[in-house]
């Protein structure tokens, strides 16, 4: 009985293992895709925001959240370089 209760949570690590695999970015490519979701989504709150404020309030809402696809976009592209860098030299982290 004990072997099949390890055998199954084996399964369950190495499922979660495969599950979580999804959701690293490991490519440039895969890095400019999600920022261009990122950049869609913004796009459309902020045509939101423009429509309920409109003038100059709407206008700032819009650009901050342009803003905030560019700060993300600008973490994920340096992540990228930064882990792409510790793979080739370890001795670099910090």
């Amino acid at each position: 009985m004990m072997f099949a209760e390890s055998y199954v949570k084996e399964l369950q690590v190495a499922m979660l293992n495969k599950i979580s695999r999804l959701f690293v970015i490991k490519s440039p490519v895969e890095a400019y895709l999600i920022i261009y979701a990122l950049a869609l989504g913004a796009v459309e709150r902020g045509n939101i925001y423009i429509q309920h404020y409109p003038g100059f309030g709407g206008k700032l809402l819009f650009l901050a959240c342009m803003g905030a696809v560019f700060m993300a976009g600008a973490k994920i592209l340096d992540c990228i370089k930064h882990e792409k860098r510790l793979k080739e030299r370890p001795e670099t982290a910090f």
